[in-house]
């Protein structure tokens, strides 16, 4: 008896009217169901072709995790490349890839390994094999760094370097990128001969990347020369993605003149100006100091999402509008617009340094509660910061101890800041043994520390940490500050000689001391924390990175425009003060961003300045000379000028002393001019007066 003939399709439109083929699109998603289906696939014949071969293969890589297994994945693949009909690597890459594409890396790549042993029998790896892999390991994390670089090395040699197809290119790009090696990945960019716009838009992505991980103001700075490039070849108009990544440069480099142009850029080539750009327009103005800007394109934008909310709330909270921020969010609900967890951190940040800490608390909880939010690491470093800012530093350790997750360095390194800022050794130390086990070979952590000992004298555990450090190999970043003058960026470091300027920059500097010494300014030499002489601090501080990039933009810039200082490291409170005055000195209006919020100085030129130092006093304070004797003429100058932090002696406040808190410093919390009679009367009381010098 003869056996009945079968009618196998090999074609895919043959395949889609097939019965059994017609049984992959109903096939439950189980193991076992996929083993009845495979042995159907066997007896008919279906598994030997390699259009029915590949749906099934795709099939077996969508079963739900663990399910699919090495040993099943090789069985099902490696079998059938070992007969000699099998010479594309059509079969191999459909599995690998798609069980790369569907989060499965590790078993993808121990699968392409498997394929390249049974080499000679199996075909060599081609442009289709290597993206969706480099792809699964640039999402594994940095673990997977050698196994990617060996993957390029396969490229080479599987391929050739003068052979890789575009798509190749971007995924290695990519990979490098979102590992951080943006060496290498210029390296490679520099390579092709005709890069396209993807290749482009993911090196300019990658610079930016490096620079939101890292701060390297270079990586900014290549964006733009990099966009330029783009410009002068005159192949490829930058698309909507080139320029998402080039107004985050300009956010991130505080280039305001290059983000105008971007922005005109879009207007005048009529570009898409969807939620994404217009999200990156109000980031950029709001990091730039533009807060008015920001705000205009906010009002004017249609359609608002949940990114254009976070961004201006975000931009509200680093220029210090913490109630503002608070009633956009609450504008934001009302509205029906969803929030989403990056709200939540945005604003529980502009609570923290606005000093609103019954706000940010209610919040916290109200996370949860009213919109099923679960806080994640990042709200509990919120919530920490919050406290920490307003001197609740037992609080802010318990909330850490009792978190349902393992807090990380950050929530860490947050509490041992504010353990400084208050003076607080104890738990300061308690903090440090935890940061020291998770991040032995962070910098920050040492310096923050040697700073905890410097402010309170014990220079014997600065010594100790600075040696530490130098055993160890571990350097701090250093201080450098960004300005724009006529659309450039200048970039100066902590006593810097290196500007072709140099010799006007630093006798603008004699100058802007001199000036400063005859408006009564003494430097605030206790924020050098090192063990060296009061001359010696004073020329530390005259040095810092901000200090010359205010005397080189007094040099060259145009009087009427505002001097926009970006610094990478926290203002320091000599800095603060001295760059209040210079802004009086000079008129002119400057703005300086360090890493958390903007600082506005705006023309203040006190008249008289009073200075007032002993063993627990420091500070600068300014008040009319002839309204001395008249204290309602004086109130108003008082109170403003009360929002310097400072702390007097109980002797001279007498019992009316009253600490508190405002804008997250410690301060008075009663009207300064209050106990201005208290001051006053120290020019009769002469016993008291003698280490408090008059200007």
């Amino acid at each position: 008896m003869r056996p009945r003939s079968i009618c196998i399709p090999t074609s895919p439109r043959g395949c889609q009217r097939h019965p059994t083929f017609l049984l992959l699109g109903r096939c439950p998603k189980t193991l076992s169901a996929f083993n009845q289906l495979h042995a159907h696939f066997i007896t008919t014949g279906l598994a030997r072709h390699t259009y029915p071969l590949s749906r099934l293969l795709l099939l077996f890589s969508s079963l739900p995790s663990p399910l699919p297994s090495l040993p099943h994945a090789t069985a099902l693949l490696c079998q059938p490349l070992l007969s000699s009909s099998y010479t594309s690597p059509f079969l191999p890459n459909t599995l690998v890839c798609s069980l790369a594409d569907v989060g499965r890396p590790h078993l993808a790549l121990s699968l392409y390994s498997r394929v390249l042993l049974l080499q000679p029998h199996s075909p060599k790896p081609n442009n289709h094999t290597f993206p969706s892999l480099l792809k699964a390991c640039a999402a594994a994390g940095p673990s997977w760094v050698p196994v990617g670089r060996a993957l390029h090395a396969h490229v080479i040699k599987f391929i050739g370097h003068d052979y890789v197809d575009h798509f190749v290119r971007a995924a290695l790009l990519s990979f490098y990128s979102r590992c951080g090696d943006v060496s290498s990945g210029r390296h490679l960019f520099d390579r092709i001969p005709n890069p396209d716009l993807p290749a482009w838009n993911c090196m300019l992505s990658a610079y930016a990347r490096c620079y939101s991980d890292s701060g390297d103001a270079d990586s900014g700075m290549q964006i733009l020369c990099l966009f330029r490039r783009l410009q002068l070849s005159s192949k490829f108009k930058p698309n909507e993605i080139t320029i998402v990544a080039m107004i985050g440069a300009c956010g991130d480099l505080g280039a305001l003149a290059q983000g105008i142009w971007a922005h005109a850029y879009i207007e005048l080539n009529h570009l898409t100006m969807n939620q994404v750009v217009a999200t990156a327009l109000i980031d950029m103005y709001a990091k730039c100091g533009r807060l008015d800007l920001a705000e205009q394109l906010f009002v004017r934008l249609s359609q608002k999402d949940v990114l254009c909310y976070n961004a201006m709330i975000r931009g509200l909270a680093t220029h210090g509008r913490g109630h503002q921020a608070v009633e956009l969010f609450h504008r934001m609900t009302t509205e029906g617009v969803g929030v989403d967890e990056v709200t939540f951190v945005v604003v529980m940040s502009a609570c923290a340094h606005a000093g609103l800490v019954d706000e940010g608390q209610r919040l916290f909880y109200k996370m949860q509660e009213d919109f099923g939010i679960k806080p994640q690491m990042e709200h509990y470093g919120c919530l920490v910061d919050l406290l920490g800012r307003s001197g609740q530093l037992e609080e802010a350790e318990q909330v850490i101890q009792s978190m349902p997750m393992k807090p990380n360095a950050i929530l860490y390194r947050s509490l041992l800041t504010a353990c400084g800022i208050h003076n607080n050794l104890e738990i300061g130390e308690r903090t440090v043994a935890q940061l020291m086990h998770l991040e032995p070979e962070h910098g920050g952590n040492y310096v923050l520390l040697s700073n905890m000992f410097a402010k309170i004298c014990r220079w014997d555990g600065v010594m100790q940490v600075r040696k530490v450090m130098k055993e160890k190999g571990i350097d701090k970043t250093p201080g450098s500050s960004l300005v724009e003058v006529e659309g450039s960026m200048h970039e100066f470091l902590m006593g810097d000689r290196t500007h072709p300027l140099l010799k006007e920059i630093y006798k603008m500097l004699d100058e802007i001391d001199r000036r400063l010494h005859e408006f009564g300014y003494m430097p605030r030499t206790k924020e050098v924390l090192f063990d060296v002489e009061e001359e010696d601090k004073e020329d530390a501080l005259s040095y810092h990175s901000e200090r010359l990039a205010i005397a080189f933009a007094l040099l060259i810039s145009d009087p009427s425009v505002p001097i926009r200082i970006m610094k990478n490291l926290r203002v320091c409170g000599d800095c603060h003060l001295s760059t209040k005055l210079i802004s009086g000195i000079y008129t002119r209006e400057i703005i300086v961003r360090d890493r958390s919020r903007f600082h506005h100085f705006r023309n203040w030129t006190p008249p008289f300045i009073l200075r007032v130092r002993d063993s627990t006093c420091s500070g600068v304070f300014s008040f009319p000379t002839t309204s001395i004797s008249n204290l309602s003429t004086t109130q108003a100058t008082m109170d403003f000028i009360c929002t310097y932090a400072i702390s007097f002696p109980r002797h001279i406040l007498g019992p009316a002393w009253n600490t508190g808190n405002r804008n997250g410093l410690s301060g008075l919390k009663t009207p300064f001019s209050s106990h201005l009679s208290g001051l006053y009367s120290l020019q009769s009381r002469p016993h008291m007066s003698s280490n408090l010098p008059m200007a």
